[in-house]
C-alpha cells in the first residue's frame, strides 16, 4: 500500500515514466534484433520521444522538489507524451484503415532526422521497415498500437502528476 502512495507522487509518476519509457525502447530494440523486424521512420520517432520522455523524466525528478519546476517538467513530458500518442495513432491508422499508403509523399523534417539519426547509430535509429506494414502482433495488436497505449497511459501519468499536491 505503501509503494502505490510513493508510485503516485509526483516523482513516483516521474520515475516510473523514464523507467518505462526505456524499458519499451530495449524492447523495441529486442525484438527488432531477435525477430528481424525492420522498424519504419514513424517507429524510430516513437522510440526518440521514448528516450526524450526518459531524459525528461531525470531532470523532472531532481526537480521534483520545487512546485513551479515540477509543474513545469510535467507539462514538458505531457507535450511529450501526446506528441507521441499521436504519432502512434497516425501510424495506427495508417496499418489498419489507410490501404496502400505509406509515411509521406516526400521526405518531411522529420524523416530526414531519423535517416540522419539512424546514418550516426545504426543499431537504435535506423529505419528500414513500412509503415503501413505491422509486422509483428502481440494479443491481435501491432507495435503501433501497443506504442498508443503506452503514450496515453504516459499522458495520464503526467496529467495525475500536474494536478498533485505533495
Amino acid at each position: 500500500m505503501r509503494f502505490l502512495r510513493l508510485l503516485f507522487t509526483p516523482r513516483g509518476l516521474f520515475a516510473a515514466t523514464g523507467l518505462a519509457a526505456l524499458g519499451l525502447v530495449a524492447g523495441g530494440v529486442y525484438l527488432q534484433q531477435t525477430l528481424n523486424l525492420a522498424a519504419c521512420p514513424l517507429c524510430i520517432l516513437q522510440r526518440m520521444l521514448y528516450l526524450l520522455l526518459a531524459l525528461e523524466a531525470i531532470a523532472a525528478w531532481m526537480l521534483a522538489g520545487a512546485v513551479l519546476q515540477r509543474r513545469a517538467m510535467a507539462l514538458v513530458m505531457l507535450a511529450t507524451a501526446i506528441t507521441g500518442a499521436y504519432i502512434a495513432a497516425y501510424q495506427t491508422w495508417l496499418q489498419r484503415w489507410a490501404k496502400g499508403v505509406s509515411c509521406t509523399a516526400d521526405q518531411p523534417w522529420w524523416e530526414r532526422l531519423v535517416d540522419w539519426a539512424g546514418s550516426q547509430w545504426p543499431a537504435l535509429f535506423e529505419a528500414s521497415g513500412l509503415c503501413s506494414e505491422a509486422g509483428w502482433k502481440f494479443l491481435g495488436l501491432s507495435i503501433a498500437e501497443w506504442s498508443l497505449i503506452a503514450f496515453t497511459c504516459m499522458t495520464i501519468a503526467m496529467v495525475i502528476a500536474l494536478l498533485r499536491k505533495v
